[in-house]
């Protein structure tokens, strides 16, 4: 069964919602643990923490999850956009969202949650929700 850092996977996709500029997992991850760390919170360690961060930048990538920002919309081939399965994902996992415990546990009930089968069949269920 694989797992995920929920967490981790919703600042990354924030960063890509709400970036244009190129899109350095790697920073991201550092900021994520800095941000957990002054509220007390014990992180991974760092050079892990970094290295699992470009791996889900690769994995939304392949998934489906994000895509290359279009020329047109200011892309550089190092930025990023939501796909509609990346939005629906940060939707589900989005920690500002009232009840967002419930769909990440539904997420890790799965044998792989971002496996693009499986988590389409389990957003479409209302009840998750």
């Amino acid at each position: 069964m694989t797992t995920y850092n929920w967490d981790l996977i919703e600042r990354l996709l924030h960063e890509v919602q709400n970036g244009e500029a190129s899109y350095t997992p790697r920073a991201y991850a550092e900021r994520y643990a800095a941000e957990k760390a002054s509220k007390g919170e014990v992180t991974e360690n760092l050079d892990h923490l970094k290295a699992v961060a470009g791996e889900y930048e690769k994995l939304m990538l392949a998934r489906g999850y994000i895509e290359p920002r279009p020329e047109e919309q200011g892309g550089t081939g190092s930025n990023y956009i939501l796909t509609p399965r990346g939005s629906s994902l940060l939707s589900l996992i989005d920690s500002s969202i009232p009840g967002n415990d419930h769909p990440r546990q539904v997420l890790d009930e799965q044998e792989d949650a971002l496996d693009e089968v499986t988590f389409d069949e389990v957003a479409s269920k209302a009840q998750i929700a």
